[in-house]
């Protein structure tokens, strides 16, 4: 706690430099959670038999994304939402290719295992260095994302043989993009206090436990997660 402290007494929250950064890192936040919020109620509709769970982690995601918006008002900051669309675009189109080729293993992938661990990874290195606000918000969230990365992760495992081509196909159309986003986002980041290769560390520890509890072999895991990885 004490180091929480240190961290955030160092930072002007309502510098004209932290403000710039937070428009587009909260606008991230926002609509990270709006997409999990639709995400998951078309798994639900993939999913016919799990659909009642997934509509409740929808609402969750719903819920979260007023949480962040609750933020930005705080620091009486309006969030870059156009930015935030575009910087999710490239995940976003192709959850919404592999939803009408009916590919639930790639929405999976994609929604509870890729967007899930960078959601936790992004928060866990943001936590210490919130503002008090912010950072009950983030701390409530968090919890929240380990459940819906736990969905995707049983899921997967339950179905890990028949999904296990498909999983490494869709890590290696889509794994690239997370690197690219965090590249996109590391100058801003920088500004509230998150460092990158804490963020890509983190990224891959939630991304590698995944894997593992799906199925994948130690060996197989160091691939796919540095699938990409050269350009970050």
């Amino acid at each position: 706690m004490q180091q929480v402290v240190e961290q955030t007494e160092k930072i002007d929250f309502y510098s004209e430099s932290y403000q710039d950064a937070y428009s587009r890192i909260n606008a991230i936040v926002i609509e990270g959670e709006q997409e999990a919020h639709e995400n998951y109620i078309q798994l639900g509709e993939m999913l016919p038999d799990s659909k009642n769970e997934l509509i409740k982690l929808s609402k969750m995601e719903s819920r979260h994304k007023k949480g962040f918006e609750a933020c930005g008002k705080n620091l009486k900051v309006s969030p870059d939402m156009p930015f935030a669309k575009e910087f999710f675009s490239g995940l976003h189109k192709n959850f919404q290719i592999a939803a009408k080729e009916d590919k639930v293993v790639t929405c999976l992938l994609i929604q509870s295992l890729i967007i899930e661990c960078f959601a936790i990874a992004a928060y866990n290195i943001y936590i210490p260095v919130a503002d008090d606000f912010a950072r009950k918000i983030t701390e409530g969230v968090v919890k929240d994302e380990y459940s819906h990365l736990n969905f995707g992760e049983e899921w997967l495992k339950a179905n890990f043989e028949a999904s296990k081509a498909e999983l490494e196909t869709a890590n290696r159309q889509n794994l690239p993009i997370v690197w690219q986003m965090l590249n996109q986002v590391a100058d801003d980041a920088d500004v509230l206090g998150m460092e990158k290769e804490a963020l890509i560390e983190d990224f891959m520890i939630q991304y590698g436990e995944a894997l593992n509890n799906i199925g994948f072999t130690t060996r197989e895991i160091m691939r796919l997660s540095a699938y990409g990885l050269a350009t970050a």
